[in-house]
């Protein structure tokens, strides 16, 4: 195969991701699958893979670290009276996770960029799940 269709093989496996906004967990099973039906196609692929994939499973971890966050908030508003109910609270996590989903969009599209162009992008502050 030549380089510009490997190239354009790791674009859609981090591009892949974005299944994660159509499916539950879409966003780690999809490129798990792309990652593992091409690895051994070329080391390219496989670098790639690895990252995408790792980066989906930290995001994971993070989001639903910061979705726990949000429950002691919850919990406090449901068993208070409704006067109390700790809006901010809520708000400022809900609104960290929104900030985190739209960074995770924009890395996955830078990326899927160098991807393209023949470069392997190391995510920021991921987890090495799989080495």
């Amino acid at each position: 195969m030549s380089t510009k269709n490997f190239n354009q093989r790791a674009f859609l496996l981090h591009l892949s991701a974005f299944f994660g906004y159509i499916f539950p967990f879409g966003g780690v099973i999809a490129p798990l699958i792309f990652w593992e039906t091409t690895k051994r196609d070329s080391a390219f692929l496989d670098q790639n893979g690895k990252e995408a994939v790792n980066f989906n499973l930290s995001y994971l971890l993070y989001a639903f670290i910061l979705g726990l966050t949000i429950l002691p908030f919850a919990f406090r508003s449901i068993f208070n009276e409704i006067h109390h109910f700790d809006l901010f609270g809520m708000l400022s996590m809900g609104s960290l996770i929104a900030v985190i989903s739209l960074v995770k969009f924009v890395l996955i599209i830078v990326a899927a960029l160098k991807a393209n162009n023949g470069e392997v992008y190391h995510y920021p502050l991921t987890i090495k799940f799989i080495k």
